[in-house]
């Protein structure tokens, strides 16, 4: 061969070399960017699952949200309606308390207004008023001024007359055997009047003041002392 052919040659297959390269490396490139093309999709799926999937988790999360955020608004909604309706009846309540305290004292007033007073009634003594106490004598006239001395009025004198003259008949020297009361007032014992004098066996005054101390502090006054001496037979 000659030297020129083999040059030839040589480029020949070098041109030829290199176009098969050329192709080898396109078809490795198409090959490639198929199976970049596949990998891209199958990593695409996963992006979108793995977003569908986060996507679910915050559906999911706003939605319990949502239903947690319902049931306390539900709750307090009903706290609420509950409250207003406490608040009606008790203002209710009031309301009706209020008017029947009205009725009340409107009828209380009415009937006040058209009841008339009680007759005045006078009061009936046993005997007739005395004018003063100059009027008796003896343990009467004694027992009449102390009487008055402490502050009652004359007409009382006629229930203590009549009281002590049922009892001792005015004597301070009267004594009841079966019972051992003694002197005007008939004390039982009669020792009791020692707390208004030494001398209670022969005063008359002192057993007239033991006597009214006696009727004030058990009945108020001597008309009573007789009323109650009346109703039982002993004061």
């Amino acid at each position: 061969m000659s030297p020129t052919k083999g040059i030839f040659v040589s480029r020949l297959w070098s041109r030829f070399g290199v176009r098969s390269l050329s192709v080898a490396l396109l078809v490795v490139a198409v090959i490639g960017g198929v199976y970049l093309g596949k990998d891209r999709e199958a990593q695409q799926r996963g992006i979108d699952a793995t977003s569908a999937s986060a996507a679910e988790q915050v559906d999911e999360r706003m939605f319990k949200e949502y239903a947690a955020a319902r049931v306390v608004a539900t709750a307090q909604q009903r706290t609420a309606q509950r409250e207003a309706q406490r608040k009606a009846l008790a203002a209710a309540k009031a309301a009706a308390e209020r008017a029947r305290l009205a009725d009340e004292a409107a009828s209380r007033k009415k009937s006040e207004s058209t009841r008339k007073p009680p007759p005045a009634t006078t009061p009936v003594f046993p005997g007739p008023i005395p004018a003063s106490c100059n009027v008796f004598s003896g343990n009467r006239k004694t027992g009449c001024a102390i009487m008055i001395s402490q502050g009652f009025k004359i007409e009382q004198f006629t229930c203590l007359d009549k009281l002590w003259a049922r009892e001792s008949g005015w004597n301070h020297r009267a004594r009841n055997n079966s019972s051992g009361a003694y002197g005007i007032p008939q004390a039982l014992p009669g020792p009791k009047m020692k707390s208004a004098g030494a001398d209670w066996e022969t005063n008359p005054a002192t057993q007239i003041k033991w006597g009214m101390g006696y009727i004030k502090g058990r009945y108020g006054t001597p008309c009573k002392a007789w009323e109650h001496s009346e109703n039982v037979g002993w004061y």
